[in-house]
């Protein structure tokens, strides 16, 4: 791979500077929106605003995509030598950096760039394109480590809210404890074979040393694409007991891609990279565009592990890697007449 000079460097961490000191949590996108709809047009691009979906080429066949929302602000943004810090540096604007740094040197845009909004809490942005666009093939950017995520797992959540009992907190075998009843349940939802779960909330009790008879918590639940929701579904509701009830929100089947990875891993090659294959287990876009048909690959800068956490960081070199690999995946798609 030819080396990254001090200039591609500094036009990325200029540009994502600018991005994440731009605030954008869910809801609050008109900013950024605005933003990027005039970045967009001074590039010489013709821009479709809808809602605050930032679209160019929204009918082609291939899109790439990226999300503007963050989740709240758990750190600014700093920067060192290699990486840059800060909620949004890499989920997901260092995607959208390299988006626009690979569009400010294409000169023939031969795919879509659809820039969500609200992925972080309802997906609503990408909801809407799907229905409204229906594309064939979608790269959608989120942090792999460049790592082309060719199998996305579905998804679900459980709200789970237990009734039990109260009592005075010295007397438990007198009350049913709600807490506990929640927590019971968890286990169970646990112990599906194939599946992968974490309870992210759980609220009840108080300190009047009672024995709490309400409460509530949230379960997100991860399968692989050979699992199918309604499957893991039936599972769960076959552990519920008179003491809990359930919702189930937001049920994602997982999907394979079909053809558009190996477009992707194609324009890797050609800059100098061995693609490695990964996994994305965490729900994204790409859900909302596989349930119209879609052949979607998730791949992008950073580590998921780190976003959403004051651990957040991406690698200013991903960056500009990920940004040549758009400008070569746009002469591909010329090639194969995607």
């Amino acid at each position: 791979m030819t080396p990254i000079s001090p200039e591609e460097r500094q036009r990325v961490r200029d540009l994502l500077e600018v991005l994440t000191r731009t605030k954008s949590v869910s809801g609050s996108e008109d900013e950024i929106a605005s933003f990027l709809e005039n970045v967009l047009e001074d590039f010489g691009y013709s821009v479709k605003r809808e809602k605050n979906n930032v679209l160019v080429n929204p009918n082609k066949n291939l899109i790439v995509t990226a999300h503007m929302d963050t989740v709240p602000i758990k750190r600014e943004f700093s920067l060192d030598a290699a990486y840059a810090y800060g909620t949004g540096s890499c989920d997901d604007k260092a995607s959208i950096t390299a988006i626009l740094e690979a569009l400010r040197e294409i000169e023939e845009l031969n795919f879509g760039i659809a820039l969500f909004y609200d992925e972080e809490e309802n997906g609503t942005g990408s909801m809407e394109y799907a229905h409204r666009y229906r594309p064939k093939m979608a790269v959608v950017m989120e942090p792999t480590s460049l790592n082309v995520a060719s199998t996305h797992y579905g998804s679900l959540e459980v709200i789970v809210r237990a009734r039990g009992i109260s009592a005075h907190g010295a007397h438990p075998e007198k009350g049913i404890n709600a807490i506990e009843e929640c927590i019971k349940f968890y286990y169970h939802v646990k112990s599906i074979p194939g599946i992968m779960s974490s309870m992210q909330m759980i609220r009840g009790g108080s300190d009047e040393l009672v024995i709490p008879e309400r409460c509530e918590g949230r379960i997100e639940v991860l399968f692989p694409p050979e699992i199918k929701s309604r499957d893991v579904i039936g599972a769960i509701v076959r552990g519920i007991s008179h003491t809990i009830s359930i919702e189930i929100k937001d049920s994602y089947d997982g999907t394979y891609s079909r053809r558009v990875d190996r477009l992707l891993e194609k324009a890797l090659m050609s800059i100098g990279l061995i693609p490695k294959r990964a996994v994305m287990k965490s729900w994204t876009d790409a859900l909302n565009l596989a349930k119209v048909g879609c052949d979607v690959v998730v791949w992008g800068p950073g580590e998921l592990y780190r976003c959403h956490t004051e651990k957040e960081r991406v690698s200013i070199d991903e960056i500009v890697i990920a940004k040549r690999a758009l400008v070569a995946l746009n002469k591909i798609v010329r090639e194969e007449e995607c």
